[in-house]
């Protein structure tokens, strides 16, 4: 079974043990919407591959990780859309949780993922129980404080911030802590694999930003125009269009670049190469009159 299979079974696993009698039926409705239907999944099918890469001998554990990761994302996005934060009505192309079930759901449906997450780790039934608790710890080190997401959101609270810590934090901190927790399953050193984290999450981040100024809003699946809306850091804003989607470039070279050499890289590369091109398809910047020269795998 293909790893994204593999991490929807996952999640609807986890979802609907959520959903057993005697939860409030519009808490877990909320929670399903916030999950399906899911979007690139990229997050978690990162951490796989990052564990199949450096052998993989515990699959529960990376199961659960990459699970873990992704419901704590699902949980950002909803309180993302939340109107003290965005006030965004849609969220990957259906009305977002807030705007289905109401602003109090969808704060007890974030909060409830967060939680859920953290039990994919106590049911996980991993063969190497030394490994749980270095995994555990990467991922809360990429969503909580200091620097993980929840410093990131708070970021936009502040009247000043770097660009690149604030990106660091809302966006690269969970895809760090993907390529970390994934090598740590497997029960590899996690310091190698922490730069295709780094590098892919700034580009993310990146991304993001361009598509936030010219991306169609139906295929985006979202409003665009936020972050000037909003006033948030922003690469397009920082560095024009031009130079942003260069540093987007530049940022996805070096991702693949970082990736240590194991019998997995070959499959890696693709796989960041697929997602960049996903990310900001040369259809669209060559629209925005924006030439680029695309990273060639060797």
């Amino acid at each position: 079974m293909r790893s994204k299979a593999l991490i929807e079974q996952a999640l609807e696993s986890a979802v609907t043990t959520s959903e057993a009698q005697g939860c409030p039926p519009r808490l877990a409705a909320a929670v399903r919407h916030a999950v399906f239907p899911g979007g690139a999944r990229i997050r978690p099918q990162l951490c796989m591959a990052v564990s199949m890469a450096c052998g993989n001998d515990d699959p529960r554990l990376t199961m659960a990780a990459a699970a873990a990761i992704e419901l704590l994302h699902c949980a950002s996005l909803v309180h993302d859309d939340l109107p003290c934060f965005d006030n965004a009505a849609t969220r990957r192309g259906q009305p977002s949780v807030q705007a289905a079930y109401g602003e109090r759901l969808a704060v007890l449906a974030g909060d409830a993922l967060i939680v859920m997450a953290f039990q994919q780790f106590a049911t996980s039934g991993a063969q190497h129980c030394e490994r749980v608790a270095p995994v555990l710890g990467t991922v809360v080190q990429g969503v909580g404080m200091p620097t993980g997401i929840v410093a990131g959101q708070a970021w936009e609270c502040e009247p000043r911030v770097s660009l690149a810590e604030y990106q660091r934090a809302k966006t690269g901190a969970l895809f760090t802590a993907a390529t970390r927790a994934g090598a740590l399953a497997a029960g590899a050193r996690a310091e190698p694999w922490a730069y295709l984290g780094d590098w892919l999450g700034e580009a993310y981040q990146v991304a993001d930003d361009i598509r936030d100024v010219i991306a169609d809003p139906k295929m985006l699946g979202k409003p665009i125009g936020q972050d000037a809306t909003h006033g948030r850091p922003s690469a397009a804003a920082e560095l024009g269009l031009g130079g942003a989607v260069e540093h987007f470039d530049r940022l996805v070279a070096q991702a693949i670049a970082s990736i240590p050499p194991c019998a997995g890289a070959p499959q890696l590369r693709q796989l960041v190469q697929m997602e960049s091109e996903r990310l900001v398809p040369l259809s669209m910047t060559t629209t925005a009159g924006v030439v680029r020269r695309p990273v060639v795998l060797a």
